[in-house]
């Protein structure tokens, strides 16, 4: 029985405490310092701003630490280094906003929940990966970074597309995980449940 179906929360807890040591496994240059930054210091930055915002050169990180986890896509780079740093200054504004005041409980498939992630998909080279990379810093129980991983573990979603309406379910599926959860010691959110089940998979080594 694979991780995603267990509900045993020694279980769960063992693979999120991996992370870390995945990470470093993984042996890709700037790999660690990228997600120690994506992980601690980014969310921070974003709680401290009022509105929320990335600025461009924040944003070519998390698109960096995005690819260093999984492939890596030069021609999205380089659309995205051509874009205005005002452009992506402002979707950032505007996608942030849109999720700031949402229900924890939003329906995945709600115009609401979906208008984040759809702001952020008009700039040029940015697809529901790289969205749900910058939101998932922002709110990690509503967005949990798209990964096809993660996603391969998931029972019920079929094969993965890089898709807006796969990822409606992928979200779906983490964000209902995190709430059968909430039985075990300690908080777990969708973002969460999505690392420990990146732990399951080995990710791009599969050490396990």
């Amino acid at each position: 029985m694979g991780l995603f179906t267990s509900d045993d929360c020694k279980k769960w807890k063992a693979a999120r405490a991996e992370y870390d040591a995945l990470i470093l496994a993984h042996k890709v240059n700037q790999l660690a310092e990228l997600d120690a930054w994506y992980q601690k210091e980014l969310p921070a930055r974003l709680a401290s701003r009022n509105p929320a915002y990335v600025t461009k050169e924040e944003f070519l990180e998390i698109l960096r630490w995005k690819m260093k986890r999984g492939d890596w896509r030069e021609s999205n780079r380089l659309r995205i280094a051509e874009t205005g740093a005002r452009v992506i200054e402002q979707h950032a504004r505007d996608a942030f906003a849109a999720a700031r005041d949402l229900d924890t409980e939003i329906p995945t498939a709600s115009k609401e929940y979906k208008r984040p992630i759809q702001i952020f998909s008009e700039l040029d080279g940015v697809g529901p990966a790289t969205a749900s990379a910058a939101l998932a810093a922002f709110r990690p129980d509503l967005y949990p970074f798209f990964d096809e991983w993660i996603a391969k573990q998931i029972d019920g979603l079929g094969k993965v597309a890089f898709t807006a309406s796969y990822y409606w379910k992928y979200a779906g599926a983490l964000r209902e995980k995190a709430r059968a959860l909430k039985k075990c010691k300690g908080h777990w959110n969708a973002q969460e449940v999505g690392q420990a089940l990146w732990v399951a998979s080995g990710g791009k080594i599969k050490i396990k």
